[in-house]
């Protein structure tokens, strides 16, 4: 087959567009990408007159050192034994207004599309090249993906930091609350260094009362069952002394009527 196709474009921007894989599948109409596979690979329907066959398969684009493009693909038909394979060359060349693109190749197939009127087949060939070309020559390039790392992200210091202490005393020496400290400190005439250190000290002290303080709410300590067992035998034991040194005086009592 030959073809050719104007495109309003510098071919600058064709030749940028056809190096790009990703432009290149984005600019196939209906192909379906696979995941993890390589950019121009996946699912592609072509419609042929009244009929629908679709196709799994793969695409390259080669650049040649004369400047054409070698187009190489091949597929086969995901619900039948047919296969179709490709073989295209695409020549650019530069006009006042834009560029030509010449197209001239080969495409053996068999299966279903075979058994299809030729010019059916070759039309729908042709529509589907003019909108990949068309296409291609619109899109836009692929963004760069960012490159992040963890190092990267700004961690804030620590609230237990002795220097991140001191800092947070210097950012917020306006605020009235430090204003009142100084004052105090200011009067007692201690020099600001050891200001600063009974600052620190009572900032670290505060946060080692916060660590060590126990939970509360939900996640506070269930407290030990308290035993009861010493308590109860404590109060029994009171009344059987009483009985035992009642009886004791009874029996006393007894014996010496009888004597």
């Amino acid at each position: 087959m030959e073809h050719q196709v104007f495109l309003p474009v510098p071919a600058d921007l064709l030749r940028a567009a056809l190096a790009d894989p990703a432009r290149v599948a984005r600019s196939i109409p209906g192909l379906q990408q696979d995941a993890g596979a390589d950019p121009v690979a996946g699912r592609l329907k072509l419609r042929v007159g009244g009929h629908s066959v679709t196709y799994r398969g793969a695409l390259r684009v080669i650049a040649r050192e004369d400047g054409t493009y070698a187009v190489d693909g091949d597929a086969t038909e995901s619900r039948g034994p047919g296969a179709v394979k490709l073989a295209l060359t695409l020549r650019l060349t530069d006009t006042d207004d834009g560029t030509t693109v010449t197209v001239d190749g080969t495409a053996d197939a068999d299966g279903r599309i075979a058994e299809l009127p030729q010019d059916a087949v070759t039309s729908a060939a042709t529509r589907l090249l003019n909108r990949f070309l068309t296409t291609l020559a619109s899109s836009e390039p692929t963004p760069e993906p960012e490159h992040t790392s963890v190092f990267d992200t700004d961690v804030p210091p620590s609230s237990l930091d002795p220097d991140a202490a001191d800092d947070d005393s210097d950012a917020s020496a306006e605020t009235p609350l430090d204003d009142r400290v100084s004052g105090d400190f200011a009067d007692t005439g201690e020099p600001p260094a050891e200001a600063a250190h009974a600052r620190r000290t009572m900032i670290g002290r505060s946060a080692e009362e916060v660590d060590h303080a126990p939970p509360r709410g939900r996640y506070a300590p269930v407290p030990a069952p308290q035993t009861v067992a010493s308590n109860q035998a404590l109060r029994w034991a009171a009344p059987a002394a009483a009985l035992a040194l009642a009886s004791a005086i009874v029996l006393t009592r007894a014996l010496r009527k009888r004597r």
